[in-house]
């Protein structure tokens, strides 16, 4: 026998004997479009985008998974690093088998593998867009049915507790109808090759929004852990206009940072702040972007202390950034500047609002006592996301540098229960599987800050029984190499560990998950 035969007889013996052959995972729990399990995981973003994260799958990353508990991983794959060159209808036989390399250590060491096109011919929520769209254009639905099918084809008969496919990730922009017929077009061609595999969509909106359209197809559904938006994506450098948002805190005011106008009345509110003011008080607005037209308008009970109409364009300008918005031929210019009036003496109520136009933004409201020794006290809104309307008057009291403002609600672990969670109960009760394809905190915000609204996120979706995959295991979200500032890594495997969130997820893993202790409130 030559040498090399002897190497690589050899090489078979010692995979046959080696810990990572021989371990025995625990069984994989059952899964199917009306029940999903208890899920604990990550995404794993090997295949994330083309032009900068295109590498193989490493066995050794689902060792350590598994021996730290874990049993699910989600794939988001950019179609383009699965084919050869720019043709879409020809797969790489190198990427499949790289795919095919991922099955297997799923396998064989008890971790669930689900496989999601995050750029799916014709869709994607990263850059650059797609050139056709998967909504309107047959042809990118007929690309994307035939990668579909090909994986279908690939990995039929493996079962449902090993492998799912998750459709595309988070559609938004279209009606429920729209959205149920394309799903529709995946499904049959899944189902073509592979009748009985468990399919998971994403709900509309960015994953937020439950679709009860699609029961009908029997697919389960996934939802995303990523409110507040200011929160778990403070300073992403592809989130416009984030490195302007208020420093996070959790639990946080309910104040949102818009101030709707007239062009938006079904979101138009004011700012409340109920006083009283007994000393003349400076007030300070921090207007951060304006969009189109704006007119702020701050009042003492009935007295005008400020009117400023805000109209930003092209060239230079009271503002600070020009952006224009060709998609709606508008400009939505960063001014951040601060606009300032004097609250008289006496007043009970002052409202802060945008009386008329489109949408304001501001980073926080400072109000300052004119007496000797007086500090500023800064309001500094909790919540950026999209469309939600003033909630109720916050209480002002005056000399109280400690607690100045009462909310009338928080922005904490209930809230996050309502928001994010009991809409996805409703869906499940219908008989839908529900999981948690993606959530996680960008590196960005205040350590303390992440674990506690982790802490949050982690005992509502153990209360719900609800499956996660974090985004991500390593990165900017994760527990491993995220590069935070104002943490002291330990060394892990070749990798730098966030000792504190990885043992707050190690520890909701471990048998299904366990109960988290509460956070501070």
């Amino acid at each position: 026998m030559s040498s090399r035969c002897f190497a690589v007889v050899g090489a078979l013996l010692a995979l046959i004997v080696s810990p990572v052959a021989a371990a025995r995972p625990a069984p994989l729990p059952d899964a199917s479009w009306d029940r999903l399990p208890e899920w604990r995981g990550f995404n794993l973003l090997n295949r994330f985008h083309r032009d900068w994260a295109t590498r193989p799958f490493e066995e050794a990353e689902f060792q350590l998974l598994a021996r730290l508990g874990f049993n699910f991983v989600r794939l988001p794959i950019d179609y383009r690093t699965l084919i050869v060159g720019t043709n879409w209808t020809e797969f790489s036989s190198a990427a499949l088998e790289d795919l095919d390399r991922v099955m297997v250590y799923g396998e064989r060491h008890g971790i669930h593998v689900c496989v999601n096109f995050h750029r799916i011919a014709g869709f994607t929520v990263a850059s650059p867009p797609e050139p056709l769209d998967l909504f309107t254009d047959p042809e990118a639905q007929r690309v994307a049915a035939l990668h579909w099918s090909t994986l279908a084809r690939r990995y039929a008969g493996r079962p449902n507790s090993h492998v799912s496919f998750n459709l595309f990730n988070e559609p938004h922009g279209v009606s429920a109808l729209v959205y149920s017929n394309v799903v529709a077009r995946l499904v049959a061609a899944i189902r073509a090759e592979d009748p009985e595999r468990l399919i998971i969509a994403d709900g509309l909106e960015y994953g937020r929004m439950p679709v009860p359209e699609l029961i009908p197809l029997r697919v389960a559904q996934a939802t995303r852990g990523y409110a507040p938006f200011g929160l778990t994506h403070y300073r992403a450098s592809w989130v416009t206009g984030s490195d302007s948002w208020p420093v996070p805190v959790w639990p946080a005011s309910r104040v949102n940072h818009h101030l709707y106008g007239s062009m938006k009345q079904e979101y138009q509110s004011p700012l409340v702040l109920a006083g009283p003011f007994p000393v003349p008080t400076r007030l300070r607005v921090h207007v951060n972007q304006v969009s189109s037209r704006a007119r702020l308008v701050v009042r003492a009970d009935n007295a005008v202390l400020l009117d400023k109409l805000f109209v930003p364009g092209a060239g230079e300008g009271e503002w600070a950034e020009v952006v224009h918005r060709p998609e709606w031929n508008s400009y939505q210019n960063f001014y951040r500047r601060d606009y300032t009036a004097v609250i008289p003496a006496g007043s009970a109520r002052v409202t802060v609002a945008n009386t008329d136009g489109d949408w304001l933004t501001f980073r926080e409201v400072g109000l300052l006592p004119e007496r000797p020794g007086a500090v500023e006290v800064v309001l500094r809104p909790g919540s950026m996301d999209w469309g939600e309307r003033q909630v109720g008057t916050v209480e002002y009291r005056d000399g109280d540098t400690v607690e100045p403002f009462r909310y009338p609600e928080a922005l904490g672990r209930d809230w996050l229960w309502r928001e994010t969670i009991q809409p996805w109960i409703e869906l499940r009760e219908r008989g839908v599987g529900v999981m948690v394809g993606e959530w996680g905190v960008h590196h960005q915000t205040p350590h303390p800050v992440a674990l506690a609204w982790m802490r949050d996120m982690l005992a509502n979706y153990r209360r719900a029984g609800l499956g996660w995959a974090l985004w991500n295991f390593g990165g900017s979200f994760g527990p491993l190499d995220s590069n935070r500032r104002d943490v002291e890594y330990e060394p892990l495997e070749g990798r730098q560990a966030d000792r504190a969130m990885l043992d707050l997820l190690v520890g909701a893993a471990g048998q299904g998950g366990v109960a988290v202790p509460p956070s501070p409130r």
